[in-house]
């Protein structure tokens, strides 16, 4: 399975925000949303992205609030990312071993979506349940000829 087929299901919307804006509107603007990431877009290039994971280390290093900063403060910067036609498991692997739960979609420089953790699992358990129920399907049809030479 590839990535485009789960931006298909997934849809094309993106929450970009600017490095230079405050680290508040960012905030304000993930909850508002209910989303855990923000791709930070500079000058039509991606260059971060802003996290739960970012928001909570400013909020640790500011004494329990946000503070005053902007996103370019606080961003991860040059995100790992994957383009459509990673394969899946591909992107397992990398976010397992770079711990990203959020990684950008580049064809090229566009940005054309953002996989999440969620995304992933969501479409792993959808193709493994759709595979033991093709297996079991199988299984119950199978030919009554290994019964019928044993009688």
């Amino acid at each position: 399975m590839k990535v485009s087929e789960i931006l298909k299901v997934k849809g094309n919307i993106l929450f970009t925000v600017t490095p230079d804006s405050p680290m508040l509107d960012a905030v304000n603007a993930m909850a508002e949303k209910d989303i855990g990431s923000l791709v930070v877009m500079e000058g039509g290039n991606l260059i971060g992205m802003l996290s739960f994971r970012e928001v909570m280390a400013a909020v640790h290093a500011n004494g329990g609030s946000v503070g005053g900063g902007t996103v370019r403060d606080h961003m991860q910067r040059n995100p790992i990312t994957i383009s459509s036609d990673t394969d899946i498991n591909e992107v397992r692997r990398l976010m397992l071993e770079k711990h990203a739960r959020y990684v950008p979609v580049l064809d090229g420089k566009v940005l054309v979506g953002v996989m999440s953790f969620y995304d992933v699992a969501k479409a792993v358990l959808e193709a493994q349940s759709f595979e033991n129920k093709m297996l079991k399907s199988y299984i119950q049809d199978w030919p009554a000829v290994a019964d019928e030479r044993e009688a």
